[in-house]
């Protein structure tokens, strides 16, 4: 299975990591960091509505979060996606 980062762990950053799964499997995610339990669904809403901006259906995200705004998680999932579109394209 090919797999993608993008982001930090520096502060007001997260890691996103993205693997390829199933046809028809759906998205799975896993988020880490002290924020989650304060953010969680915040940061579970961002990601998802991301997701389906990149008509992403099926994908395992993990995310390891550093204190990351609403628009960094955002564009650290977009680029984890489209660096997966490309290892996946080569």
């Amino acid at each position: 299975m090919k797999t993608a980062q993008a982001g930090t762990l520096e502060s007001m950053d997260c890691i996103v990591t993205v693997t390829e799964t199933e046809k028809g499997r759906g998205i799975s995610i896993s988020m880490e960091g002290a924020s989650i339990v304060r953010f969680g669904e915040a940061m579970l809403k961002a990601t998802k509505d991301t997701l389906k901006s990149l008509g992403v259906r099926d994908i395992s995200v993990s995310i390891q979060d550093n204190g990351a705004g609403d628009l960094v998680l955002k564009a650290r999932v977009e680029a984890a996606v489209r660096r997966l579109a490309e290892v996946k394209a080569a």
